[in-house]
């Protein structure tokens, strides 16, 4: 998809055109991210959603250079000037800190559990701005502790003498200590209580206020996208079919996938679940066509034959979905309900 936000080449932090990612395996490439664009500005945050498999934080990882040995990757991933595909590795490690940061799930995974919290931010600073004197170092990292809401008699603590949120926290204030002008962060408030994540969004809030920092956020969770989020992108499958500003795509989502989405999405006011049918498709022989259409209560003919192109829907609200569009597609066979029988058989094959 190549919706892209209005940004100029001075607010455009990161530019992500027609980016692809796969794994080799012995029944052929698992095509993770397949085809991903977009543009991200300066102290901006797109929050990417989507079900589990969708692709989302091997895009995240991508984006950045850390897949694991043996992930192929193709297209372009500008940041300020450079192509951070055709970077080298040791360049690309010198870039990540001081430019790239990176939230991982699961912090008390991350952090070794026999270095204190101290011995962490020396480590990064050590390596990442080795120009620093000791009590520099102690001052940048009691800072942006401060900022997490942690306070400095807990600097020389160790990981497990902190709660989960603590621990989430620390993770955001090491990707953050060395200021970097572009994070990806990857389910951070995952397994946390409401508090918690309550607390979380707010410090992502106050990224944008302290550091000017441009933010991709990773989430399941949609009523976080809405608190913390300029503009949304939904994944399926390894393409973005939806993106826009965050409000406008809550008010009035245009692709099937985003409705069944928020029609799922639990709140007080709820009375009965809400699923979306089948599960998330095989990434090795992915369906023909669109690739929701074999779950989509609204496919057509054509839904099966061609991929959709995407189409604004106004403003940078865009979508990859037959439904809107183009108009020269939309013959009669071209829009022939499909039914369930057909979708079965199509998948077979």
């Amino acid at each position: 998809m190549t919706a892209t936000s209005p940004a100029t080449s001075t607010d455009t932090v990161l530019s992500v055109r027609d980016l692809r990612v796969w794994y080799g395996t012995d029944r052929g490439p698992v095509r993770a991210v397949d085809g991903v664009s977009f543009d991200l500005r300066k102290g901006e945050t797109l929050g990417l959603v989507g079900e589990s498999g969708s692709g989302k934080s091997t895009l995240g990882r991508g984006l950045i250079g850390l897949l694991p040995e043996g992930a192929q990757t193709d297209g372009a991933v500008h940041f300020e000037g450079r192509d951070l595909l055709r970077v080298a590795g040791k360049e690309l490690r010198a870039l990540r800190g001081p430019e790239l940061g990176m939230i991982f799930q699961e912090p008390m995974t991350r952090l070794n559990p026999l270095m204190r919290i101290s011995e962490h931010f020396e480590e990064a600073l050590k390596v990442h701005a080795p120009g620093l004197g000791k009590d520099e170092v102690r001052h940048r990292a009691l800072e942006v502790l401060r900022l997490m809401g942690i306070p400095p008699t807990r600097y020389r603590s160790y990981p497990h003498e902190f709660s989960g949120g603590m621990r989430q926290r620390l993770m955001i204030a090491l990707a953050l200590v060395l200021r970097p002008r572009f994070v990806v962060a990857d389910e951070p408030t995952t397994a946390l209580d409401v508090l918690v994540e309550a607390q979380i969004i707010r410090i992502l809030h106050d990224l944008r206020r302290d550091f000017d920092t441009s933010l991709l956020l990773i989430t399941h969770n949609l009523g976080i996208v809405a608190e913390a989020c300029d503009r949304v992108a939904v994944m399926y499958a390894g393409r973005i079919v939806e993106i826009g500003d965050a409000t406008e795509v809550f008010r009035n989502p245009q692709h099937p996938y985003t409705q069944a989405l928020l029609r799922s999405t639990i709140s007080l006011s709820t009375t009965g679940l809400n699923f979306i049918p089948g599960a998330p498709p095989d990434l090795v022989q992915p369906p023909s066509g669109c690739r929701f259409h074999p779950r989509c209560e609204h496919a057509m003919q054509v839904c099966a034959d061609r991929m959709p192109i995407e189409i604004g829907v106004g403003g940078t609200h865009a979508v990859e979905c037959w439904l809107h569009g183009p108009e020269e597609y939309k013959s009669a066979e071209n829009t022939r309900p499909l039914q369930r029988e057909e979708i079965s058989v199509a998948d077979e094959a």
